[in-house]
């Protein structure tokens, strides 16, 4: 593959989309038949993470959000001993009643679902906050609550892609796919690939039809390149401290540390 950015470059097959809606509307009904006592596969869930913001590719996994009724988060809030991992294990249950023979599991803040064909879904059970961000489960150090804001982001992000003219995604789906294919040993997470073109790419973006560009010195890739080697590699309080990254339209801190040394390496691969 060609280590520069491609217009187009990286496209999901409708049959790939098509069983990812099949299943996403499965788990949705599953929950919300336990938790609201709907059949409706499409409410109160939403497409998150790397799926949700447009830049994922074939290999991602698939990140669900399902909003559970407040009445839940005070039955589960209230017991003694990690109401948050009771709540996984819930919704785990859940699930498995229509996925019975499917690898299902709460793990951390999640209910994984990994299928036979190496797709993985995440869903996220979480409850809505008065300003439209969400609490979720967290049942690590004993269990508490934290907070996100998706649809922010989502926002933010997919207005980017529109003033770029599709280079915002079209450069985190390339990055992903080097990711996979040449370095997949390391850690290098989708939020903070797509955190960090958001920021680096400027104001670079696919130049319309029969339009000229001005005349740049060095090559786009590069200037991804050059953006990560000065707020990291040649700056020593950021070698000490860590690369701050925050989530455009949430601006909430995203944990960068394991993978600031992938995103590096495919940085410097995309520039050969």
């Amino acid at each position: 593959m060609s280590n520069n950015v491609k217009k187009h470059g990286e496209v999901i097959s409708q049959d790939v989309r098509s069983k990812i809606s099949m299943r996403y509307k499965a788990i949705t009904k599953a929950v919300n038949g336990e938790f609201r006592n709907s059949q409706s596969d499409t409410m109160y869930s939403l497409y998150v993470g790397s799926y949700g913001r447009g830049t994922a590719i074939d290999t991602s996994d698939i990140d669900i959000l399902i909003e559970l009724p407040e009445t839940e988060y005070n039955r589960f809030d209230t017991q003694k001993g990690n109401g948050q991992s009771r709540l996984l294990q819930a919704v785990k249950n859940a699930i498995l009643g229509t996925y019975p023979r499917t690898d299902i599991r709460a793990d951390g803040q999640v209910v994984k679902v990994a299928f036979t064909d190496d797709t993985l879904f995440e869903v996220l059970p979480v409850f809505k906050n008065w300003d439209n961000t969400y609490k979720y489960p967290d049942t690590n150090m004993g269990g508490n609550w934290r907070s996100t804001n998706p649809k922010a982001e989502q926002d933010a992000m997919q207005q980017k892609n529109i003033n770029s003219n599709g280079l915002f995604f079209d450069t985190c789906k390339h990055i992903r796919r080097i990711r996979d294919d040449k370095f997949s040993s390391y850690t290098l997470s989708g939020i903070v690939i797509d955190c960090f073109v958001y920021q680096a790419m400027g104001n670079w973006r696919w130049l319309n039809d029969g339009e000229q560009g001005t005349y740049n010195t060095q090559t786009y890739e590069q200037v991804l390149l050059d953006y990560y080697n000065q707020r990291f590699a040649n700056n020593l309080t950021q070698r000490i401290f860590g690369f701050t990254l925050t989530a455009p339209g949430s601006n909430q801190t995203v944990e960068s540390s394991t993978s600031i040394s992938c995103l590096g390496k495919v940085l410097e691969h995309m520039t050969k």
